[in-house]
């Protein structure tokens, strides 16, 4: 009976410690970006959102308290010419002069090992919310990021342009855009 009171005793003393705590993180803007590709026209166009702000809190211990909200400001958008990117700013798609600004926020991170996460959450472009996972991996090794001041995240997904109000040109222009996310960030603690 002693033995099994020693051993639930050191259990309890124990097992918090063995768990890192929760770690906040600041997305480092300059260092952080979105890209977005699609089909039009028969080839590829390409273009990428900067000046990315938010956080991330990751819980080595317990990944249902990990979480990632980000915002976006929509005027930084830029596509590979200067009339794409009038006509991407404009009231035909992400209309940057009524929404000026893109969000994402996670509702659930699952670590699937190896430093690979699935991330599901919501993603508000113009006055649409929509739900989206997006498919992650960290760079570096994942099991030492409690450690880390900086860590690396790379992220994808794709959308369709139809359900968040951005369907024209169907004829032309390809429905599903593709989403390459890259943050990086630094810990609270990192002074």
């Amino acid at each position: 009976m002693l033995r099994i009171f020693l051993k639930i005793t050191l259990g309890l003393l124990v097992s918090p410690l063995a768990y890192a705590m929760p770690e906040n993180y600041s997305v480092i803007t300059p260092q952080t970006a979105i890209a977005l590709s699609w089909h039009a026209f028969g080839s590829t166009s390409q273009a990428h959102l900067d000046g990315v702000t938010g956080s991330l809190l990751l819980d080595e211990g317990n990944d249902v308290h990990d979480s990632i909200s980000v915002r976006i400001p929509a005027a930084t958008l830029q596509a590979s010419n200067s009339l794409l990117t009038y006509q991407l700013q404009g009231g035909l798609f992400f209309d940057t002069a009524h929404y000026p600004s893109l969000s994402f926020t996670s509702s659930r991170v699952v670590a699937e090992g190896l430093g690979h996460y699935r991330i599901f959450g919501l993603l508000q472009v113009k006055n649409v919310r929509r739900a989206v996972v997006l498919e992650a991996n960290m760079d570096g090794d994942p099991a030492a990021a409690a450690e880390k001041s900086v860590i690396s995240l790379r992220a994808t997904t794709v959308i369709s342009r139809a359900a968040f109000n951005m369907d024209k040109f169907e004829a032309v222009v390809d429905d599903r855009i593709s989403i390459e996310i890259k943050i990086r960030a630094r810990s609270s603690q990192a002074g």
